[in-house]
């Protein structure tokens, strides 16, 4: 008999990589089909940004906005100062604008401006005092032709957020003005 070397693999190892190679003989490489992804120019990325930050102005803006009615006329007592107070607020705490205890943080002066506008710019301002958390605003709309001075506390009183308002002290702008207070939300808003 003949003398062999001992080989501890196997016959099924020694055949393996065989058979794996005569199973798969027949199979193709696949060509590939990836579409790299489209590389912008510096000019085409800040056009993104620019739209971003204008879809992002577009919401907040949304968010500003509140539509006031110009229907809605609230009583007013003539041979009194011009003053409101929403039903669930402490009266004393208009009392106190009266007295020029709350100054404001935030002044809005709308001379020179149109019925429109200014809807949209005391909308604003409402808006604006919530996020900063600011209680008391002033809004100058001046004598001129009485537009702005009859239309401005009606618009007032529809708001939810407003929780009264009277008419300035003369250091504020008199009977051109009303301070404004401001109900605060409880938490802050991130915009």
């Amino acid at each position: 008999m003949k003398n062999t070397p001992f080989d501890p693999r196997t016959q099924k190892e020694i055949d393996e990589p065989n058979l794996f190679k005569d199973e798969f003989k027949d199979v193709a490489p696949i060509k590939q089909d990836k579409i790299p992804p489209q590389r912008f120019s510096s000019k085409q990325n800040s056009g993104l940004r620019q739209k971003n930050k204008t879809d992002l102005a577009i919401i907040k803006q949304a968010a500003a906005a509140f539509e006031f009615s110009d229907g809605f006329e609230g009583h007013f007592d003539i041979d009194q100062p011009l003053k409101y107070v929403k039903p669930e607020t402490d009266s004393h705490e208009v009392k106190r604008l009266r007295r020029g205890d709350y100054p404001p943080d935030l002044i809005l002066d709308l001379h020179g401006v149109k019925k429109e506008e200014a809807k949209h710019e005391i909308a604003a301002l409402i808006h604006v005092a919530q996020k900063k958390h600011v209680y008391c605003v002033s809004i100058m709309h001046g004598k001129g032709t009485y537009a702005l001075k009859k239309s401005i506390p009606n618009w007032l009183i529809q708001h939810p957020a407003v929780m009264g308002f009277h008419q300035a002290p003369k250091e504020w702008g008199g009977q051109a003005a009303l301070l404004v207070l401001i109900d605060l939300p409880l938490h802050h808003e991130k915009y």
